[in-house]
Order: structure tokens, then C-alpha cells, then sequence
């Protein structure tokens, strides 16, 4: 958020943020400032899984020219962008809806589908905006551990939850990085109690050449499959994005959620981006290729990490978490938050390969301890008596 070439204070960005939890939608951006010390525009930025290469360039020429009818609806864009992700994949129209981002349909698929009698069954460390979303519901949160390849570990999670309304996987995982085999989420869906759902979050899919879990949704199975163009296709600020299921499900979801037009800018930005063959592959490229550089690097200086399939991953700093976070910021290089139940991992976003670099020069003089630095403990920020994650 930049107002001309001012940054908004972390005071004010948390006075903005306590309007949007009143509505309960819980975004990565919000999670990432809400923890960020106020810093330079000239940061770097590697904190909220972000891609730093923006919209493809037929997306940009799209948005430009759709900006002189900025002042209309214009929905057809809409029924067009919807129609033409269905054809790609096979799908019904009436079974995708088009939302700003895929944290709104998440946010109102866990009120359609938690109360105080059906619970919200996910993993730890995972995405915390569903978690947060189930205290509108009364919904009792059920965090499970990942197994030993920090995949979801879904016999654990069925387990856990004979009561469940709503199991979230997110595959890729945030903040792991690591997938989950289709064969288990297929187990966890034949398995389940009767009326539950399931909700794969694929935001991160297209970093990776893994299968995806619309099929099942083809199958008519209790499943709801959520995709965004805020990571590969590097349109987080644009906001866009799927909510895909049985319109039976999907109409749940709305009877939630209202509805409203979608952002013209969006819209045709996004529709480009699909009938452009060259962006997912030349992207899964250069976004593993700088990966494996950092983690060939981290390897060479005998650091600890989460091997990663993503645009993310944990590294371990072997001391309280927080701290790396803050030294890492006076050297203006701004990292992700931590998990609770892993207090010395914080999350890395893949940047640029030149950010990465930085990244590399600051976190070796961090813990080399050749940069002093102070510990703040952070302010407690809370919504509705449940800690916002630092």
C-alpha cells in the first residue's frame, strides 16, 4: 500500500486492518504488514509470497487498454473470464466463480460450512486466514501436525475431527512450500464424514508440475477447489481469483458472500494470462531456478531449511525466529513471519535473483553476528480475542 512515494507507519496499517477484521477476510498481504517494521521502498520486499515479475505482458497491455472504460461494469468481462478458465479445464461454467482474490470465497466457505457443532480441521504450521474466519462461525479450529514430509497428514487430521464441517488443505502448503500426494487428499475425501468438505487451496499450484485436485470436482465429489492470479501470474494487487465446485456448494458459498462486480482491470488482465501458453511454464522456471540456487547456497553455509516445491519455504535460524525477522529489517531486507509450533523457522518468499542475493549477504552477516541488533517483542494484535500472527 503506497500513497505517492509515502509507505504507510505500522500503526496505521493496523488501524486499517482492524476495519477489515471486522468482515473477517484475512489476506497474506494483511498477515505480512501487520508484522513489518516501516521501511524504505527500496526494501527488500521477500515477506508475503509475492512475485516479483507482475503481470505477464499481454496482461499489461490488456489493463491499458481497458483503462478509459474504468468508468463501467462492464460484467460480460466477467461471464468471459469464467468461461474461458472452464474451457481450459474442462469444466462446467456454472460450477466456477469469479471473486477478487481467493481469500473471499475461503473466508465465506468456512461460515457456510463451520458452526459451533462442525469444526475447521487444518494443518500446523498452514494459512491462517480460514482459522481466523472460523470465529465468525463459533467454529471449533483443529490444527493437526504435517507428517514426517510435512505434507497435510490426513489420516491424522480424520482422526481428529469425527465432527468436521470443513478440512483445508493448501497444496503447495504456506508456509512449508511442500505438497500433499493427490492419492491422500483422494483418501481424505472417500473417508470424511458424511457432509463434510474438503477445500484444496491451490494458489501455489503452478509453481509446480503436480496434478491437480479438479478432477475430483469433475467427479462431483464434496470438494472445493480454490485458485488465485496473485502468485504465478503475479497479479497480487490486482486481485483475482476462482472459487470451483458443485454449483450446489458453490451456491452455499454465495448465499454468504452477496455479490458484486469485479474489477474491470482484473478481469482482462487475468483472461490474458490464461490464453498466454508461454507464462506458467517460463515462470515455474525461473522460480525453481532461483530456488534451488538459494537452497544450493544455504547448503553450502550448513543452513537448515524446508526443501520447498513453491515460491516459499522455512528456513531454520536456530534462535527465536522473531529475532532473525528484526535484524534482518535493519538490514533492509524485510523475511516472512513465524508459525508457533515452529519458533526458530521464518518463512522466505523466492524474489528476484538479485533480491535473493541480498537476502543472502544479510542473513550471513545476521548470523555471523557481525550486525548488532535490538529485540522489540511485538505488540499483541487481536481479533475478536484470537492473536493475529506475527
Amino acid at each position: 500500500m503506497r500513497f505517492g512515494n509515502l509507505l504507510p507507519s505500522r500503526r496505521s496499517f493496523l488501524q486499517l486492518s482492524a476495519a477489515a477484521a471486522a468482515m473477517q477476510i484475512v489476506t497474506e498481504p494483511m498477515l505480512a504488514a501487520a508484522a513489518r517494521r516501516p521501511f524504505s521502498k527500496d526494501g527488500v520486499m521477500i515477506d508475503s509470497n509475492e512475485n516479483p515479475l507482475g503481470p505477464c505482458q499481454s496482461a499489461r497491455d490488456a489493463i491499458s487498454e481497458i483503462i478509459p472504460q474504468g468508468g463501467r461494469y462492464l460484467d460480460h468481462l466477467t461471464e468471459e473470464l469464467v468461461d474461458t478458465f472452464a474451457q481450459q479445464e474442462g469444466l462446467k461454467p456454472d460450477y466456477v466463480h469469479a471473486f477478487p482474490g481467493s481469500s473471499p470465497p475461503l473466508r465465506f466457505a468456512v461460515i457456510a460450512f463451520t458452526s459451533p457443532q462442525k469444526s475447521y480441521v487444518t494443518a500446523d504450521p498452514g494459512y491462517e486466514a480460514g482459522m481466523m474466519a472460523a470465529s465468525a462461525s463459533e467454529a471449533r479450529v483443529i490444527k493437526v501436525p504435517l507428517n514426517k514430509n510435512y505434507a497435510h497428514d490426513v489420516k491424522a487430521m480424520l482422526a481428529a475431527a469425527p465432527d468436521a464441517g470443513l478440512f483445508y488443505i493448501c497444496s503447495p502448503n504456506n508456509p512449508t512450500g511442500t505438497l500433499t500426494p493427490h492419492s491422500d487428499i483422494e483418501y481424505l475425501v472417500d473417508n470424511k464424514p458424511k457432509g463434510s468438505i474438503v477445500m484444496v487451496d491451490e494458489a501455489y499450484i503452478h509453481f509446480t508440475d503436480a496434478p491437480s485436485t479438479l478432477d475430483l470436482v469433475k467427479a462431483g465429489k464434496d470438494v472445493i477447489v480454490l485458485r488465485t492470479f496473485s502468485k504465478t501470474y503475479g497479479m497480487a494487487g490486482l486481485r483475482c481469483g476462482f472459487a470451483v465446485a458443485r454449483p450446489d456448494l458453490m451456491e452455499k458459498i454465495m448465499d454468504r458472500a452477496g455479490w458484486n462486480f469485479m474489477p474491470i482491470t482484473a478481469l482482462v488482465a487475468a483472461s490474458a494470462s490464461l490464453k498466454d501458453p508461454r507464462l506458467v511454464p517460463e515462470r515455474r522456471r525461473i522460480n525453481a531456478g532461483i530456488r534451488q540456487e538459494t537452497f544450493q547456497w544455504l547448503d553450502r553455509n550448513g543452513y537448515s531449511y524446508i526443501p520447498s516445491e513453491s515460491n516459499c519455504f522455512l528456513l531454520d535460524t536456530k534462535r527465536p525466529g522473531k529475532q532473525t525477522i528484526d535484524a534482518m529489517a535493519q538490514q533492509n531486507v524485510f523475511i516472512g513471519r513465524i508459525w508457533p509450533v515452529m519458533p526458530t523457522h521464518v518463512r522466505i518468499t523466492v524474489g528476484t535473483r538479485d533480491e535473493m542475493q541480498q537476502f543472502q549477504i544479510a542473513f550471513q552477516r545476521v548470523m555471523s553476528g557481525a550486525t548488532a541488533f535490538s529485540f522489540q517483542p511485538a505488540r499483541s494484535v487481536r481479533r475478536n480475542g484470537v492473536p493475529l500472527p506475527s
